[in-house]
């Protein structure tokens, strides 16, 4: 268990928890010297069972409201200090704020310097004590009288005993989850390198572990662990950890950063929020600066809500916070607001989108996303969270709002995985069922507008029939429907099973004469007006029988009058794919491998982009998953 210290400067947090520990937490010189807290302190002391009780002291200060917000995410428990001369004070009332915004649900208070008030001060500041927290999350913490200064005081003793016995039996933390850790400190070890540290928020991670340092997307391995100051092969959730990194240096990360199993973040500008505004602070309005604390970290951003025009005082709504800059963060993250000149609280809440889009964000569909991420928030787990995509959720989107990996996330048995060219995604077998069911009336209505068609192109079939859809699934949904013959590929065309494009017997004839001349022309086969004179033919009966052919599969129209044999065809595609092997497919590289002129080269890698089986890329073309059967 990891207790935070809260409280107003110069009450007694540190020197309580040297009491309570033996160590002092005022590891800087001007610390020692000023006799205040700076900067976050550390403490651990054993308990009775084997484990390690760790003690997170923060600074008091009202100009560092933003470390103790950073000491404050990651803690299990908060200890409140309130000195019984000074009673409450102002940043006692704002740090209470700050943790019952944080969700801190347990904690004890601390009355201190009890011998610089009489019996009926250190009553009246009992009151104050009860009127401040009455509503909020330390509401019924037992307050204890101590004497900080004297080892063998009785309400010392009896804290101390009360912090040990919570611990023993406080909850452990899933470690089966994604692994986090929130750095709050960054510095160099000699003969060791690069040492972060920071409270562990989920998951857990081993020496030896790869890991990534986010936002940045930095890899790093895992050297060493010290959890809750003990060395140790493995940390977990709940702990707090320094890990010694190799790959990275010290300037490579900042508190804030994130170390992380790389599936739990997705880096992102916008996030959306559950908001609540305190009682007393300014509303909320569009584009509001504020800072933002979340995590370990300290960004500024602008407020956008998304319920109405206005957060009101003690109200609660949705926002947007958009930031200058990317972040990580995940759902269930709590967060800590306050104004322009950081000066005051203005309210907190919890992330429910850390990767928002820009557009569309005040929407049905999405406020029903968002609805469902609390309900999953709230354990009532994925169902409503699927049921609310209608296009699927991919699986790596899931794991991070669960914040599990997809082997640990329990799926209704009436959903489905879908493996996909760009990973899997899960979709409510209902809503599969009827994105596929869209497919063959939209054929069909293809084939009854233009009969001597031979089909659809991919592409164009996925704006008739699931305009919504990413690709990678329409692609999947396409190969499903294939393989169970519900319909039929010719080439790059699509079909219903029972279209069927008819010859007449003079047509067939002229298609074996035109047949031999188009494969005979290599990569560079006769045009239809030099095919109509070979062939003594007219060039309209040329084109139309070519045409037909084209529906059969047997050839293919690069560019209007110019007809490639389906073999040349598959001869080019095994080219590129073979030219792709080693980067995107430039024309100049094409036409060297071909030995035609450019203006060709530029003509036949144009087709594979419509055709689907590549994609236009800047001034290259890459291979599109998905190709299989294509030619």
């Amino acid at each position: 268990m990891i207790i935070g210290t809260a409280g107003h400067i110069d009450h007694g947090k540190t020197t309580l928890v040297r009491a309570l520990t033996g160590i002092d937490t005022d590891r800087l010189k001007e610390e020692r010297e000023r006799g205040i807290s700076i900067e976050l302190g550390y403490a651990y002391v054993p308990l009775a069972n084997g484990e390690m009780l760790g003690f997170v002291d923060v600074p008091g200060h009202e100009k560092l409201i933003h470390t103790m917000a950073a000491g404050a995410s990651g803690i299990d428990f908060a200890l409140l200090v309130v000195a019984a001369d000074d009673g409450v004070m102002p940043q006692t009332r704002e740090h209470v704020a700050i943790l019952d915004l944080l969700g801190v649900a347990h904690g004890a208070i601390a009355l201190t310097k009890c011998g610089r008030a009489d019996a009926a001060r250190s009553n009246a500041v009992r009151e104050e004590i009860h009127a401040l927290v009455d509503t909020g999350a330390l509401r019924g913490a037992p307050i204890f009288a101590v004497n900080a200064t004297r080892a063998d005081d009785a309400g010392l003793a009896g804290l101390r005993d009360y912090l040990h016995a919570a611990a023993i039996a406080s909850d452990h933390h899933r470690s089966d989850g994604l692994f986090r850790l929130a750095i709050d400190r960054v510095f160099t070890l000699a003969g060791h390198g690069t040492v972060v540290t920071g409270t562990v928020h989920g998951g857990a991670i081993r020496v030896g572990d790869s890991v990534s340092v986010m936002p940045q997307g930095l890899h790093a391995r895992v050297r060493a662990i010290h959890a809750n100051n003990r060395e140790n092969r493995i940390g977990r959730a709940g702990q707090r950890c320094a890990i010694n990194l190799a790959g990275v240096e010290k300037t490579d990360l900042a508190r804030g950063d994130w170390l992380a199993d790389a599936r739990a973040f997705a880096p992102s500008a916008r996030i959306d929020v559950q908001l609540r505004v305190l009682k007393g602070a300014t509303a909320l309005r569009n584009w509001t600066p504020v800072h933002v604390h979340l995590g370990a970290g300290h960004r500024l951003a602008h407020v956008v809500p998304l319920d109405s025009d206005i957060v009101a005082p003690g109200g609660t709504g949705r926002v947007q916070l958009v930031f200058d800059d990317v972040l990580c963060a995940a759902a269930g993250d709590r967060l800590i607001l306050r104004d322009a000149a950081a000066r005051h609280t203005l309210g907190g809440g919890r992330v429910l989108d850390a990767n928002a889009p820009a557009r569309k964000r005040r929407g049905p569909e999405r406020m029903r996303y968002l609805g469902a991420v609390e309900g999953l928030l709230a354990g009532r787990g994925i169902e409503a969270l699927v049921l609310n995509a209608p296009f699927g959720l991919a699986t790596a989107e899931l794991e991070r709002v669960t914040a599990l990996p997809m082997e640990a996330v329990a799926l209704p048995a009436d959903f489905r995985l879908i493996d996909t060219a760009a990973g899997r995604y899960v979709f409510a077998s209902s809503r599969w069922q009827a994105l596929r069911d869209a497919v063959m009336p939209a054929l069909g209505s293809i084939h009854a507008n233009a009969p001597e068609e031979p089909g659809v192109e991919i592409t164009r079939l996925r704006r008739m029939a699931a305009p919504a859809l990413p690709e990678p699934p329409w692609r999947a949904l396409v190969e499903e429907l294939v393989a169970e013959q519900r319909i039929a590929r010719n080439g790059p065309w699509l079909h219903l099973p029972e279209h069927r494009i008819v010859m007449s017997a003079e047509e067939t004839a002229l298609a074996e004469r035109l047949m031999p001349l188009i494969a005979d022309g290599g990569y560079d086969p006769p045009w239809v007006r030099d095919l109509a004179q070979t062939a003594a033919a007219p060039e309209a009966s040329v084109r139309q029988t070519l045409r037909k052919l084209a529906r059969q599969g047997a050839v293919h129209q690069v560019v209007p009058d110019l007809f490639y044999a389906a073999e040349r065809v598959r001869e080019l595609a095994a080219i590129i794919a073979q030219l792709a092997e080693h980067g995107d497919v430039a024309a100049a590289g094409f036409r060297d491998r071909v030995g035609s002129g450019r203006k060709r080269a530029v003509q036949i890698l144009e087709f594979f982009d419509r055709v689907g089986y590549t994609r236009r890329v800047h001034d290259a073309h890459r291979l599109r998953g998905g190709r299989e059967g294509f030619f």
